[in-house]
């Protein structure tokens, strides 16, 4: 990661090259960089890696290490205990982390700043259709996942869940075991963020030998959720999404790749981001609907709509979007 420190001998061999490298104009030392990602199942674990690969192409003499985590709140923690150099999460959690509220109440990480943003996830919350559910109080009393212990899905849910004085029986794993117990008919669905106006590949996997029905939000339950969490929006899913789904409204966030400035320094920062952007076309082969993204202009747009970026990723950013 870096800014570890060396000690003893390894400290003054690292002494002697980085004066040697800035002699000759060149890089310090080789990078190694730690992506903290999601559950392997996950879409956003695929473009992760896609991103990894778009990184090592753009920095010279960088290797990224990706790793399976619980996902945004899991992230962030893990940045703080200087685990990893980089990490998704969505918009919600960057500012509670932040400002200490939420997940982070009374243990603010307040030199938590975004990279680079690359999605806006959807919340989608699936049921069997053979539980009957068809709302989320209905919910009540039922045996339900409620996303990756550590992820912004489990964060959401829980805090609506509990907002409404909706009491579920609320089953704690990762992706597979929600995945099994729904198979097995020991959960009636769960909780996941998936990309936006996709299916994401765990739910297309479920109806593959499920019949599985879409639970949408209540306008009353629309309100409280964006008057209670920041960073919080709202989206109108279209009819047919699934099999039978009909239109129905759903939280929508942008989901970025954070960092700590006590981790970063301004030039990796900016490296990364600059890389990110000169290679798109690896990251629009994971996803292609990153194919027409202008990650610049919403870096920019989210910048300016309050999301607070490392030093050097947004003179990356404000540079190539021309403002």
């Amino acid at each position: 990661m870096f800014q570890r420190k060396l000690t003893g001998y390894r400290a003054a061999l690292g002494i002697l090259v980085a004066v040697g490298a800035i002699a000759l104009g060149g890089a310090a030392s080789a990078k190694d960089l730690t992506m903290g990602t999601t559950s392997p199942t996950s879409s956003h674990f695929t473009i992760s890696v896609a991103m990894s690969k778009a990184i090592e192409t753009g920095m010279e003499d960088t290797n990224v290490s990706v790793i399976e985590t619980g996902a945004s709140v899991d992230n962030v923690l893990r940045l703080a205990r200087d685990e990893i150099d980089l990490g998704l999460a969505t918009t919600d959690i960057l500012i509670s982390a932040r400002n200490g509220t939420g997940k982070f109440e009374g243990n603010a990480i307040p030199d938590t700043v975004a990279l680079y943003p690359y999605s806006a996830s959807i919340l989608l919350i699936a049921v069997t259709e053979e539980s009957g559910v068809t709302t989320l109080e209905e919910l009540d009393g039922r045996k339900f996942n409620p996303g990756i212990r550590g992820s912004a899905a489990e964060t959401l849910t829980t805090n609506v869940l509990s907002m409404f004085d909706i009491n579920a029986d609320l089953v704690h794993g990762a992706v597979g075991d929600a995945v099994e117990g729904i198979k097995n008919r020991q959960l009636v669905g769960y909780s996941k963020y998936g990309a936006a106006d996709s299916v994401d590949a765990t739910l297309q996997e479920l109806m593959t030998s499920t019949a599985m029905r879409l639970i949408g939000f209540s306008e009353e339950q629309e309100k409280a959720a964006t008057e209670d969490m920041e960073g919080v929006g709202f989206t109108t899913l279209p009819a047919g999404l699934i099999p039978g789904s009909e239109e129905m409204r759903v939280p929508k966030l942008n989901v970025f790749f954070l960092t700590r400035i006590g981790v970063m320094d301004e030039q990796n920062a900016y490296d990364i981001a600059r890389s990110i952007h000169q290679n798109m076309n690896l990251l629009a082969e994971a996803w292609p609907q990153l194919a027409d993204y202008d990650i610049a202009a919403d870096a920019v747009a989210t910048m300016e709509a309050g999301v607070t970026y490392h030093p050097g990723a947004e003179r990356y950013w404000r540079e190539a979007a021309g403002s």
